[in-house]
């Protein structure tokens, strides 16, 4: 038994089968693919065996993803708080994982799951920067100006995942693959680590330094922002390439 009182060979069982139901990694930043996924398929296949389904853990996902944020409106910056924040947002990121994979393992993929997932990502990612935003007038001593940075913040994360989104229902759509072939490239993923969610998370633990966070929050911005001004125009001209083989069929 394991210490949650689920059968061993029951729980390895479902581990051995989730590399069969995983999306291709090609293009997940590090941490997503290399952590992220592995401790949402623990996640899965403890909720395999314990018969929950994919929507209950999207919602203890939510929940704890969304006590974090709420503790970042509420509470005055500091190591605690800061530790806090960011291990409920990485629990929540894992079970984030582990939903889409228990479908998957379940054979119970729907478009309500895909749904219900998008929805929620979509709001953690309007209210998490929002929260920023608050925390940093109400607790900072860092120049005004620093209030731009989460303003921009949410703006770049919002329209990053809504492009990415969109490319993939369009895509579908047109009838092109949505899946990246080839072999996952670990230079790649280790260069758009600044782009991972869980970057993100982990910065929260710096909140005992308020000086500390800025800047590193700051640095992820700037990053950000670049990669999504890049990504734009890759993405744009893969659309384009959408139009031009509708015009030759």
């Amino acid at each position: 038994m394991t210490s949650t009182g689920i059968p061993r060979s029951g729980f390895r069982s479902a581990l051995r089968r989730l590399p069969s139901a995983q999306k291709s990694a090609k293009g997940a930043p590090a941490y997503s693919r290399f952590v992220n996924r592995r401790a949402g398929g623990y996640l899965a296949a403890a909720a395999f065996l314990v018969r929950a389904t994919p929507n209950q853990v999207t919602a203890i996902s939510a929940v704890c993803t969304f006590a974090g944020i709420a503790a970042l409106f509420a509470l005055p910056p500091s190591w605690p708080t800061g530790i806090g924040v960011s291990l409920a947002l990485l629990v929540g990121y894992a079970l984030d994982s582990a939903d889409g994979q228990l479908a998957r393992l379940r054979g119970t993929s729907s478009v309500s799951g895909e749904w219900l997932d998008h929805v929620i990502d979509s709001a953690k990612i309007a209210t998490l920067h929002m929260a920023v935003l608050v925390c940093a007038f109400r607790f900072f001593e860092l120049p005004s100006a620093f209030l731009l940075v989460p303003i921009g913040y949410g703006a770049v994360e919002t329209v990053l995942f809504f492009a990415m989104i969109l490319n993939d229902q369009l895509r579908r759509v047109h009838g092109a693959s949505t899946r990246q072939e080839g072999r996952p490239s670990t230079l790649r993923s280790l260069l758009v680590l600044p782009t991972d969610y869980g970057v993100l998370c982990l910065s929260f633990a710096l909140l005992g330094s308020r000086t500390a966070f800025a800047v590193c929050y700051g640095l992820l911005f700037a990053l950000n922002a670049a990669f999504l001004l890049a990504a734009l125009r890759k993405w744009f001209g893969d659309m384009r390439a959408l139009d031009r083989a509708e015009r030759g069929r």
